[in-house]
């Protein structure tokens, strides 16, 4: 009991902590502002941009992190610890300045090839998608280890043994088990991106009708003191949020037993 008494009050006080942020705002902003946020053509614009960035830079980043962390999860070779370091790196430095080394990358001669040959990233809609993907895919890649990490070797060993290619065993006894965790890291990538903020500035600017995403508007607006717009559009983003939390609760949920 008394470590009942002593643990509540703590996660009831993160409760109060964030809920008494969010409850403030509506202080500050009206319906009315709300409906006519919805009816401007930038916003949709922002909203739109926003949509299909984290979309495409979370399927690009699963595409990638999930063959990423099944080989940390199963196989050791070399240079192993020295990549799980490396998933640490878009927390250790900063989105604006991950952002920036970005930026000097697409200054080099590599990089400037890249724009040439391949495709425009900087100040460009694809810049958008690939400060989004570079934040986010450490992050799936550490989620979706744990995930694969939970599953028993030894199911995968007796698939083998029946005759089953490792592909398979990958496709039907894997990623089955580690549903959960691949939906979660999912989720979890996409509502970062959706977020992300100093790395998309650095790449892709401010440009409005361009790439202007929805943190990057709430930016423009507070810079411009429209405090109750810049409100407006930060329930926008956080309803976007928790909207896909929920989403994901309601899809990784144990089925009730009659």
């Amino acid at each position: 009991m008394s470590g009942h008494r002593a643990t509540v009050p703590a996660a009831l006080a993160v409760l109060a902590l964030y809920g008494s942020l969010l409850a403030s705002l509506a202080w500050v902003v009206e319906p009315a502002m709300l409906g006519a946020l919805l009816g401007s053509g930038r916003v949709w614009f922002s909203l739109r941009l926003s949509l299909y960035a984290a979309t495409v830079a979370t399927a690009l980043a699963l595409l990638l992190a999930v063959p990423a962390a099944y080989a940390l999860s199963r196989h050791r070779f070399r240079g192993r610890q020295l990549v799980e370091a490396m998933l640490e790196f878009p927390l250790i430095v900063s989105p604006a300045a991950l952002g920036a080394i970005l930026l000097i990358f697409f200054s080099q001669p590599l990089g400037l090839w890249l724009q040439e040959h391949v495709t425009r990233v900087v100040f460009t809609a694809t810049g958008v998608v690939l400060a989004q993907f570079v934040t986010i895919l450490g992050v799936a890649v550490r989620m979706l280890k744990v995930a694969f990490d939970q599953v028993p070797v030894e199911l995968e060993t007796v698939a083998r043994s029946l005759g089953a290619e490792p592909r398979h065993v990958f496709r039907t006894v894997t990623l089955p088990l580690a549903r959960r965790g691949l939906v979660a890291a999912g989720v979890l990538a996409w509502a970062k991106a959706l977020g992300e903020f100093g790395a998309t500035l650095m790449v892709a600017g401010t440009m409005a009708l361009r790439t202007e995403t929805l943190p990057i508007a709430i930016h423009l607006r507070l810079a411009s003191a429209d405090v109750e717009g810049t409100v407006a559009l930060i329930l926008l983003l956080v309803g976007l949020g928790l909207g896909a939390l929920a989403l994901a609760r309601l899809l990784l949920r144990e089925p009730d037993h009659a």
